[in-house]
């Protein structure tokens, strides 16, 4: 908050209130339909669009990046939901002698263990951050991470195929997400299509959010391996993009302090019944757009979803969840564009092709979590053997640090750079 007391109250809120009631219309649709990838009810993923958002607005160093529900990591929350809580554990007894589903208890374990992996990430960020372990960036090159989030985008398509299939839509352009929820839910709400035609819907969505409730720790040592790779991979998207704006707009993020953000934003928010939140690409892009100057764009924004789960929750209930299908499929497109980086770095740098392939493969392949470590291990690997072809030039040095430069390591610095470079030599 070191923003905060010099703030430019005249040239900046009339931005960043056009901005955070953008984003926040936004987030809306996104966290619905997001939370279908997460295999919880949609109601969750609005939870997950407020205290999140409203927690990074007090820790986190970038000014444009919303943090919120982000399809990548939504989907790979999804497959440890369904894992831990499959179809099978809650088969009941129906009518005629067949089995069915008891969905009710099915969602509620799922949101249990969502709940939990979202408190273990957290945890693990948090400490790397405290760790100043932000340097893990620097092996999650640019190339990896487009090739990684490339694959998932084919991930999150194949497991909307059961929402989508038979259904015949026209083509539409842009960002006009809430202009589908508005119209679809009018229209089966007067249709009543759940009750007539069989048609799947949201459900109920309860008003007002859930008191806080203590997630449950037993599950924590299935899960490790999981949470660890989300961590990574949140952060991962939320810094690479943090770094974009602060790069275009003149100012620094802190990677240490992004790690220990998302790692609040996470641990806090998971005893509020959220999931795993980073930045979102087409969010932060309209945030930055429309004349977000500072965080407080995006604490406007969950001061909207709050508004709205609070007092109109329930106007959501009758809408299609093959509507909110197509707003992922929509979401996707910008992710499929990436596949230009093909031809572009075919042409500029053949190493950083080969990472980006092998993370797309890799990660389509084996998935997402397996997928992640051979691409960081390749990019590691990459590394060493330009590094062994690598030749000192006579009169220059290069001396790197891996950290940032702050009081308490200020001396050791300067020490190492002069045992380096030798002045006097």
């Amino acid at each position: 908050l070191t923003w905060l007391p010099s703030y430019p109250l005249k040239q900046y809120l009339f931005g960043d209130i056009v901005s955070g009631i953008s984003t926040g219309v936004m987030q809306l649709p996104q966290g619905l339909a997001y939370a279908m990838l997460a295999a919880v009810p949609p109601v969750f993923g609005l939870y997950s669009s407020f205290y999140p958002v409203l927690l990074y607005t007090f820790f986190g160093t970038s000014k444009h990046i919303s943090i919120g529900t982000f399809a990548v990591i939504s989907l790979m929350i999804g497959g440890v939901a369904v894992r831990e809580a499959p179809d099978s554990m809650f088969a009941v007894n129906g009518t005629n002698a067949s089995q069915v589903v008891d969905f009710e208890a099915r969602d509620a374990r799922r949101v249990e263990v969502v709940v939990a992996l979202t408190t273990l990430v957290g945890i693990i960020q948090l400490v790397l951050g405290l760790l100043r372990f932000g340097f893990l960036a620097i092996y999650l090159t640019e190339p990896l991470v487009r090739g990684f989030t490339t694959a998932a985008a084919v991930h999150v398509s194949v497991s909307q195929i059961k929402y989508l299939l038979g259904v015949h839509t026209a083509r539409f352009n842009g960002p006009l997400s809430v202009v589908y929820v508005i119209v679809s839910t009018g229209i089966s709400y007067g249709m009543v299509m759940s009750e007539n035609y069989g048609v799947e819907v949201v459900g109920k969505i309860p008003t007002g959010l859930l008191p806080p409730k203590i997630p449950d720790f037993s599950v924590f040592p299935n899960l490790f391996p999981d949470a660890f790779a989300i961590s990574v991979v949140g952060f991962s998207i939320a810094i690479s993009l943090a770094k974009t704006f602060a790069l275009k707009h003149g100012y620094s993020v802190d990677g240490n302090q992004e790690l220990i953000a998302l790692g609040l934003c996470n641990f806090m928010s998971s005893f509020f019944h959220t999931f795993v939140v980073t930045a979102s690409m087409s969010r932060s892009l309209v945030q930055e757009s429309t004349g977000g100057h500072t965080e407080i764009a995006g604490l406007l924004a969950s001061i909207l979803v709050l508004l709205v789960v609070v007092a109109i929750g329930f106007v959501f209930q009758p809408l299609p969840t093959t509507v909110l299908a197509a707003i992922i499929m929509v979401n996707l497109l910008g992710m499929f564009k990436q596949m230009k980086d093909i031809p572009a770095l075919w042409r500029t740098s053949k190493i950083e092709l080969a990472i980006w392939l092998v993370s797309f493969f890799a990660s389509v392949l084996l998935g997402l979590d397996y997928g992640l470590v051979v691409a960081m291990g390749f990019a590691i690997l990459t590394s060493f053997v330009l590094f062994l072809k690598a030749e000192e030039c006579s009169g220059i040095k290069i001396f790197q640090s891996n950290t940032s430069i702050y009081f308490a390591n200020s001396d050791l610095y300067v020490s190492a750079l002069k045992a380096k470079v030798r002045p006097n030599a």
